[in-house]
Protein backbone atom coordinates (compact mmCIF):
# COMPACT_ATOMS: atom_id res chain seq x y z
CA UNK A 1 0.00 0.00 0.00
CA UNK A 2 1.67 3.18 -1.21
CA UNK A 3 0.66 6.57 0.15
CA UNK A 4 1.41 9.46 -2.19
CA UNK A 5 0.90 13.16 -1.51
CA UNK A 6 0.86 15.31 -4.65
CA UNK A 7 1.13 19.11 -4.56
CA UNK A 8 -0.99 19.26 -1.39
CA UNK A 9 -2.26 22.66 -0.21
CA UNK A 10 -4.23 23.19 3.00
CA UNK A 11 -5.65 26.42 4.44
CA UNK A 12 -6.76 27.60 7.86
CA UNK A 13 -9.07 30.39 6.75
CA UNK A 14 -6.94 32.60 4.49
CA UNK A 15 -3.66 31.30 5.86
CA UNK A 16 -1.97 28.65 3.70
CA UNK A 17 -0.54 26.15 6.18
CA UNK A 18 0.62 23.56 3.61
CA UNK A 19 2.07 25.05 0.43
CA UNK A 20 2.08 22.42 -2.29
CA UNK A 21 4.03 19.57 -0.70
CA UNK A 22 4.67 16.23 -2.37
CA UNK A 23 6.05 13.06 -0.82
CA UNK A 24 5.71 9.28 -0.91
CA UNK A 25 5.46 6.57 1.73
CA UNK A 26 6.16 3.17 0.21
CA UNK A 27 4.77 -0.07 1.59
CA UNK A 28 6.81 -1.39 4.52
CA UNK A 29 8.65 1.88 5.20
CA UNK A 30 8.94 4.11 8.23
CA UNK A 31 9.00 7.65 6.86
CA UNK A 32 9.39 10.60 9.20
CA UNK A 33 8.45 14.25 8.78
CA UNK A 34 10.65 16.52 10.87
CA UNK A 35 10.61 20.26 11.34
CA UNK A 36 10.15 23.02 13.88
CA UNK A 37 6.84 23.79 15.60
CA UNK A 38 4.45 25.36 13.09
CA UNK A 39 6.14 23.72 10.09
CA UNK A 40 2.89 21.97 9.13
CA UNK A 41 3.64 18.42 10.26
CA UNK A 42 0.46 17.83 12.30
CA UNK A 43 -1.69 19.56 9.66
CA UNK A 44 -0.26 17.16 7.06
CA UNK A 45 -1.21 14.11 9.13
CA UNK A 46 -4.69 15.47 9.88
CA UNK A 47 -5.26 16.08 6.19
CA UNK A 48 -4.16 12.54 5.28
CA UNK A 49 -6.52 11.08 7.90
CA UNK A 50 -9.38 13.30 6.70
CA UNK A 51 -9.65 15.71 9.63
CA UNK A 52 -8.56 18.72 7.56
CA UNK A 53 -9.91 19.65 4.14
CA UNK A 54 -7.68 19.58 1.07
CA UNK A 55 -7.55 22.99 -0.66
CA UNK A 56 -5.87 21.53 -3.75
CA UNK A 57 -3.64 18.63 -4.72
CA UNK A 58 -4.18 14.93 -4.14
CA UNK A 59 -3.83 12.21 -1.52
CA UNK A 60 -3.40 8.88 -3.30
CA UNK A 61 -3.68 5.60 -1.41
CA UNK A 62 -2.85 2.46 -3.37
CA UNK A 63 -3.32 4.54 -6.52
CA UNK A 64 -6.80 5.78 -5.57
CA UNK A 65 -7.50 9.47 -4.97
CA UNK A 66 -8.92 9.67 -1.42
CA UNK A 67 -8.70 13.48 -1.08
CA UNK A 68 -12.46 13.80 -0.54
CA UNK A 69 -13.15 10.48 1.19
CA UNK A 70 -14.62 10.98 4.72
CA UNK A 71 -12.29 10.30 7.67
CA UNK A 72 -14.13 7.17 8.91
CA UNK A 73 -13.97 5.61 5.44
CA UNK A 74 -10.20 6.21 5.35
CA UNK A 75 -9.97 4.08 8.51
CA UNK A 76 -11.83 1.32 6.62
CA UNK A 77 -9.33 1.64 3.76
CA UNK A 78 -6.46 1.11 6.20
CA UNK A 79 -5.29 4.54 7.41
CA UNK A 80 -5.26 4.97 11.18
CA UNK A 81 -3.89 7.83 13.29
CA UNK A 82 -2.52 8.05 16.81
CA UNK A 83 -3.03 11.78 17.45
CA UNK A 84 -0.81 14.40 19.03
CA UNK A 85 -1.66 14.68 22.73
CA UNK A 86 -2.87 11.04 22.73
CA UNK A 87 -6.61 11.85 22.76
CA UNK A 88 -7.64 8.89 24.89
CA UNK A 89 -11.01 8.74 26.67
CA UNK A 90 -9.98 9.37 30.30
CA UNK A 91 -13.21 8.13 31.91
CA UNK A 92 -13.24 4.85 29.99
CA UNK A 93 -11.17 1.81 30.92
CA UNK A 94 -8.09 0.79 28.97
CA UNK A 95 -10.08 -2.08 27.43
CA UNK A 96 -12.96 0.23 26.44
CA UNK A 97 -10.49 2.66 24.86
CA UNK A 98 -9.00 -0.19 22.83
CA UNK A 99 -12.45 -1.40 21.80
CA UNK A 100 -13.15 2.08 20.39
CA UNK A 101 -10.37 1.43 17.88
CA UNK A 102 -12.53 -1.31 16.35
CA UNK A 103 -15.73 0.72 16.41
CA UNK A 104 -15.84 1.01 12.61
CA UNK A 105 -14.92 -2.60 11.78
CA UNK A 106 -17.60 -4.89 10.37
CA UNK A 107 -16.00 -8.02 11.88
CA UNK A 108 -15.06 -6.33 15.14
CA UNK A 109 -16.49 -9.03 17.45
CA UNK A 110 -14.75 -11.85 15.58
CA UNK A 111 -11.43 -9.99 15.39
CA UNK A 112 -11.55 -8.37 18.84
CA UNK A 113 -9.74 -11.00 20.91
CA UNK A 114 -7.11 -11.56 18.23
CA UNK A 115 -6.35 -7.85 18.01
CA UNK A 116 -6.39 -7.39 21.78
CA UNK A 117 -3.80 -10.15 22.12
CA UNK A 118 -1.66 -8.46 19.44
CA UNK A 119 -1.84 -5.09 21.28
CA UNK A 120 -1.23 -6.71 24.68
CA UNK A 121 1.77 -8.53 23.18
CA UNK A 122 3.29 -5.18 22.18
CA UNK A 123 2.18 -3.39 25.36
CA UNK A 124 1.98 -5.85 28.30
CA UNK A 125 1.36 -2.89 30.65
CA UNK A 126 -2.02 -2.30 28.98
CA UNK A 127 -3.09 -5.86 29.76
CA UNK A 128 -2.17 -5.34 33.42
CA UNK A 129 -4.22 -2.13 33.45
CA UNK A 130 -7.13 -3.34 31.26
CA UNK A 131 -9.86 -2.37 33.76
CA UNK A 132 -8.25 0.84 34.99
CA UNK A 133 -9.56 4.24 33.78
CA UNK A 134 -7.45 5.65 30.94
CA UNK A 135 -7.10 8.96 32.75
CA UNK A 136 -5.28 7.32 35.68
CA UNK A 137 -2.42 6.02 33.50
CA UNK A 138 1.00 7.64 33.33
CA UNK A 139 1.89 9.71 30.26
CA UNK A 140 3.85 6.83 28.76
CA UNK A 141 1.04 4.36 29.37
CA UNK A 142 -1.46 6.75 27.77
CA UNK A 143 0.80 6.96 24.72
CA UNK A 144 0.88 3.15 24.55
CA UNK A 145 -2.92 3.18 24.78
CA UNK A 146 -3.26 5.73 21.95
CA UNK A 147 -1.01 3.66 19.68
CA UNK A 148 -2.72 0.43 20.75
CA UNK A 149 -6.15 1.88 19.98
CA UNK A 150 -5.04 2.93 16.48
CA UNK A 151 -3.66 -0.59 15.86
CA UNK A 152 -7.04 -2.13 16.71
CA UNK A 153 -8.30 -0.79 13.36
CA UNK A 154 -5.80 -3.10 11.59
CA UNK A 155 -4.12 -0.26 9.66
CA UNK A 156 -2.03 -0.72 6.56
CA UNK A 157 -0.57 2.75 7.20
CA UNK A 158 -0.23 4.08 10.75
CA UNK A 159 0.08 7.84 11.23
CA UNK A 160 1.93 8.66 14.46
CA UNK A 161 1.88 12.26 15.68
CA UNK A 162 4.52 13.13 18.30
CA UNK A 163 4.54 9.76 20.11
CA UNK A 164 7.41 10.81 22.41
CA UNK A 165 5.96 14.16 23.50
CA UNK A 166 6.30 14.77 27.25
CA UNK A 167 7.79 11.36 28.01
CA UNK A 168 10.85 10.44 30.08
CA UNK A 169 13.94 9.31 28.09
CA UNK A 170 13.57 5.64 29.08
CA UNK A 171 9.92 5.61 27.97
CA UNK A 172 10.83 7.38 24.70
CA UNK A 173 13.35 4.63 23.91
CA UNK A 174 10.71 2.00 24.70
CA UNK A 175 8.05 3.65 22.49
CA UNK A 176 10.46 3.85 19.55
CA UNK A 177 11.52 0.23 20.01
CA UNK A 178 7.84 -0.75 19.79
CA UNK A 179 7.32 1.45 16.70
CA UNK A 180 10.11 -0.52 14.98
CA UNK A 181 8.44 -3.77 16.07
CA UNK A 182 5.05 -2.65 14.65
CA UNK A 183 6.76 -1.85 11.35
CA UNK A 184 8.44 -5.27 11.27
CA UNK A 185 4.98 -6.83 11.68
CA UNK A 186 4.05 -5.32 8.32
CA UNK A 187 2.55 -1.91 9.16
CA UNK A 188 3.79 1.05 7.11
CA UNK A 189 4.41 4.10 9.31
CA UNK A 190 4.36 7.85 8.71
CA UNK A 191 5.88 9.47 11.77
CA UNK A 192 5.79 13.10 12.88
CA UNK A 193 8.24 13.63 15.70
CA UNK A 194 9.90 16.55 17.51
CA UNK A 195 12.64 14.19 18.73
CA UNK A 196 14.46 14.18 15.39
CA UNK A 197 17.34 12.07 16.68
CA UNK A 198 15.10 9.12 17.61
CA UNK A 199 12.96 9.52 14.50
CA UNK A 200 15.93 9.50 12.12
CA UNK A 201 17.50 6.53 13.89
CA UNK A 202 14.33 4.46 13.32
CA UNK A 203 13.09 5.72 9.93
CA UNK A 204 14.08 4.57 6.46
CA UNK A 205 13.56 7.97 4.85
CA UNK A 206 12.79 11.50 6.00
CA UNK A 207 11.37 14.76 4.73
CA UNK A 208 12.12 18.10 6.36
CA UNK A 209 9.23 20.57 6.51
CA UNK A 210 9.70 24.32 6.94
CA UNK A 211 6.69 26.68 7.01
CA UNK A 212 4.50 24.39 4.93
CA UNK A 213 7.15 23.38 2.38
CA UNK A 214 9.27 20.25 1.94
CA UNK A 215 12.82 21.61 1.86
CA UNK A 216 14.80 18.36 1.93
CA UNK A 217 14.31 14.66 1.35
CA UNK A 218 16.88 11.95 2.01
CA UNK A 219 17.57 8.59 3.60
CA UNK A 220 17.18 9.03 7.36
CA UNK A 221 20.74 7.83 8.01
CA UNK A 222 22.12 10.50 5.65
CA UNK A 223 20.22 13.27 7.45
CA UNK A 224 21.53 12.02 10.81
CA UNK A 225 25.03 12.71 9.55
CA UNK A 226 24.27 16.01 7.75
CA UNK A 227 25.96 18.86 9.69
CA UNK A 228 23.24 21.42 8.77
CA UNK A 229 20.48 19.06 9.88
CA UNK A 230 22.35 18.18 13.06
CA UNK A 231 22.71 21.84 13.91
CA UNK A 232 19.08 22.77 13.13
CA UNK A 233 17.21 19.74 14.48
CA UNK A 234 19.46 17.51 16.57
CA UNK A 235 20.73 20.07 19.06
CA UNK A 236 24.37 19.73 18.06
CA UNK A 237 26.56 22.61 16.96
CA UNK A 238 25.78 26.32 17.26
CA UNK A 239 22.25 27.70 17.52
Amino acid sequence: MRLEIKDLRVHYGKIEAIKGISFVVNEGEIVTLIGANGAGKTTTLKTISGLRKVSSGQILFDGEDISNVPAHERVDLGISQSPEGRGIFPGMTVLENLEMGKYNRKNRKIEMNEDLEMVYGLFPRLKERAFQAGGTLSGGEQQMLAIGRSLMARPKVLLLDEPSMGLAPQMIANIFRIITQINKQGVTILLVEQNAQQALQRAHRAYILETGNVVKEAKAADLLNDPAVREAYLGTGAH
